[in-house]
Parts: structure tokens; sequence; C-alpha cells
């Protein structure tokens, strides 16, 4: 009985002509980046790890575990000023980003390309179609071209149900990324924030006398904009 399906199931693939193959290598190339490069992401570990953990490895680099942990370790590390830990976090994520951004653009053209190879084997199977018409009457002409009708239409079949689980799998790992590229901004910024805590009150000060005069400026701007003259 298993013997008997799968025949069944190659009779019915190889109906499809020579186009079908390439269909085929392409499924399984699809997949095989979609589970490696989810697989990538979810290495990262950010979705193991809670708010409330991470937060904590913050204030205690020392606790931290997994790539988060030692990411976290990595920014903190001998920095001296904020703009140290803004460097990090930057190198960390041009050395993670770009990476999944490639990957991505590659599994974007495997799955636009199902479609198109399947349209390649309805032009095949037309033209096998136009020559059995061409060829003559008789019962050969009649298989030839049910063989044409079958290749030109089974392939884009096939073509487009690779392609729509590829596009579903293709927005998951678009998402995935956003969600990792936005954890690396949320921890940068807790991070800088707990830095800044931790400086001295005289280093501080530099900082909120900007602050305060900036508000100052702002103050008086906006005051200057109320006492002018309404035009007539």
């Amino acid at each position: 009985m298993p013997t008997t399906i799968l025949e069944r199931i190659v009779t019915i693939w190889t109906a499809g002509g020579w186009v079908m193959f390439p269909l085929l290598a392409l499924c399984i190339l699809m997949f095989f980046l979609a589970a490696r490069l989810l697989s990538h992401i979810n290495a990262r570990g950010f979705l193991e790890v809670g708010e409330d953990e991470w937060m904590d490895w913050i204030h205690h680099p020392e606790r931290g575990r997994g790539e988060v942990g030692e990411m976290i370790r990595y920014t903190q590390d001998e920095a001296r000023s904020a703009d140290d830990i803004h460097a990090r976090f930057a190198e960390v994520a041009c050395g993670e980003l770009p990476v999944i951004d490639r990957r991505l653009s590659t599994l974007n053209t495997v799955v636009a390309a199902a479609p198109l190879v399947g349209l390649l084997g309805t032009v095949f199977g037309m033209l096998v179609t136009f020559q059995a018409l061409a060829s003559g009457g008789g019962g050969k002409v009649t298989e030839a071209m049910a063989a044409g009708i079958s290749q030109a239409l089974f392939p884009p079949e096939v073509g487009l149900c690779i392609a729509l689980p590829g596009l579903v799998l293709v927005q998951l790992i678009r998402r995935r990324r956003q969600e990792y590229a936005a954890f690396l901004a949320r921890v940068e910024s807790r991070t800088v924030q707990n830095f800044r805590k931790q400086l001295p009150a005289e280093a501080q000060a530099p900082d909120q006398e900007a602050f305060a005069g900036a508000g100052r400026i702002t103050g008086t701007a906006f005051e200057g904009v109320m006492a002018a003259p309404v035009p007539a």
C-alpha cells in the first residue's frame, strides 16, 4: 500500500514536466533557509528572558546568562560614558541585524522565484501542446496534448503552493527581527539610564544645567511668541 501511494505521488509529480524538479529544490531550500534564520534569531535568547530579569542583569551584570547576559556585560564593561554604551550597542546591532537582513533577502528571492518557475512550466507546456496540434490527428496527438496541458497547469499551481507558506514565513521572520531590534533599543535605553544614575552628583550637574538652560531658552522663546503682536 505505501509503495502504491508513493508511485502515484511520483507519477503525479512527474506529469508536470522537468520544471517540477527545480520547484522541489526551491521548496526544500526555502524551508531550510527559513528554519535556519528562525533558529539564528531565537538563539539570541531575547524571547526567553523576561523584562524583570534582564532589568536585574543591567543592575547586576554578573548575574546575566546566555547571549543577553553576555551582551549586557560587554556593553557595560569599563564604559566611561553614555557614548561608550551607545557605541557598543551600535556594534552589537551592526553585527547581528545585517546578517539577518541578508538572509531574509535571500529567502525573499527564493519565495519570489517559485511562481516564476511555475510560469516557466506553463510556457513549456503550451509549446508541447502547440507542437501536438501541428503534428496532425491521431491518438498520439491527443496524448501529447494532454501531457502538454498537464505541464502547463500543474507547475504554476505548485509554485503558488510553495510561495504562499513562504510569504507567511517571511512575515514571521521579519516580525521576529523587528522584535529583536526593539529589544536592543530598550536594553540600551535602560542601560544608559542606569549608568547615569550611578554617576556622582558633580558629574550629573553639567547635564542638568544644560537641560535647565534648554528649558529656559525654550520658555523665553515661547514667551516671545506669545508677546508678539498678531497681524490684523
